[in-house]
């Protein structure tokens, strides 16, 4: 008798997306096992996503893409449903982790109803945190005081001593570790010109000085 070859398995997918390059990805889909990952390091209302354009364009028919939430995939529900449509329609499994709901394209109009509500219950939630954020900011600059965004991680000497450290060496993992960052903010300070670090620490270091000498007068 002779034996039906088995249908290979396609691939399984990662799409991730983090609102800006401090933030740690590991949170994402760590547990899963994935034949390739996509990243992107950008805002939810962003519509510049180089990396879930290679991912789309990366899939194939019998693939599975998995995205830790809907939130991380799409700007609103419209767009989420649209790429979800899209994708089933070429044979895409699309896995949504924390939702756990998984659409092939063969769903149950309960599943459709599900992910219209919890779409649109994500893109409330978005709205309801830049709310706060705005309010945050308008409270702020009410108070009398400047509102200057978050402040970084690390000061310029920190920065200085890092970048020393990898160009002698040492492990960027290793690096990152020690000063409690990521490795994605890692090389983000790699990527500023020591001679620039250099001078804003001379500055603040010179008005240092200066408030001393003056309390000294008063």
């Amino acid at each position: 008798m002779k034996k039906t070859p088995a249908t290979p398995r396609g691939q399984r997918v990662g799409y991730i997306r983090v609102s800006s390059i401090d933030q740690n990805t590991d949170r994402q889909l760590d547990d899963i096992d994935l034949d390739k990952t996509f990243t992107d390091h950008c805002s939810g209302k962003d519509t510049r996503r180089p990396q879930l354009k290679a991912a789309l364009e990366h899939l194939r028919e019998g693939d599975e893409l998995v995205i830790h939430s809907m939130d991380r995939l799409a700007r609103n529900v419209e767009d989420m449903r649209r790429l979800v449509r899209e994708l089933t329609s070429k044979g895409i499994t699309v896995r949504f982790v924390k939702e756990t709901m998984t659409f092939t394209g063969d769903d149950s109009p309960m599943n459709q109803l599900m992910l219209t509500l919890l779409g649109a219950f994500a893109e409330f939630e978005r709205s309801m945190i830049r709310e706060r954020q705005r309010e945050g900011i308008v409270i702020a600059k009410a108070k009398g005081g400047k509102y200057k965004g978050r402040k970084p991680t690390l000061d310029a000497s920190q920065i200085i001593v890092l970048q020393e450290k990898v160009a002698a060496g040492a492990s960027k993992a290793a690096v990152a570790r020690d000063f409690g960052i990521s490795r994605q903010t890692l090389y983000e300070y790699l990527k500023r010109p020591l001679e620039a670090v250099a001078g804003r620490e001379d500055m603040a270091h010179r008005q240092a000085l200066e408030k001393r000498g003056q309390g000294r007068l008063v």
